[in-house]
């Protein structure tokens, strides 16, 4: 149960520093999983925040998750949504999801779109239940990706 109600706002480059903290911790345990770094643990963040795709979330004054967020022409890529280890299991990242769903709804996407390394399973699970249907699989950059798409209505 989150204890404080947790505040997501655009990030800014001062949060630059703890926004690579979060992706790394949250990203580390898959590198023996997947054999190498995930993409978004070498992501240009700075690029992220200066084109205001970048939100994060905060709890007790503390920034504790990422949410990357493309506008795309008809839909919104989900590009990445990572949790600090320490808060996972807390329900931010519904919160997050439930941003990003009512973001792509209020701008107008028919759907939002992701995609995950193929190692991520549980991660796979969660998009599935939340909704999120596989459209194909592939790799991209030495990656294996599933990609997902839910429909907005």
């Amino acid at each position: 149960m989150i204890l404080q109600t947790p505040a997501i706002r655009l990030a800014r480059p001062s949060d630059l520093s703890a926004i690579q903290r979060t992706v790394e911790a949250a990203y580390q345990p898959y590198i023996a999983r997947i054999g190498s770094r995930p993409a978004p643990m070498d992501d240009d963040y700075a690029a992220r925040v200066h084109r205001g795709e970048a939100h994060v979330i905060e709890s007790a004054g503390r920034i504790v998750g990422l949410l990357v967020l493309v506008v795309e022409s008809e839909t919104m890529l989900l590009d990445n949504i990572a949790i600090d280890p320490a808060a996972q299991g807390t329900g931010l990242g519904r919160v997050l999801l439930d941003f990003a769903e009512t973001t792509a709804i209020a701008r107008g996407s028919t759907a939002i779109r992701l995609y995950t390394n193929a190692a991520m399973i549980e991660n796979v699970e969660i998009y599935r239940r939340r909704g999120y249907k596989e459209t194909h699989r592939g790799e991209e950059l030495g990656f294996h990706r599933i990609y997902m798409r839910k429909a907005l209505h």
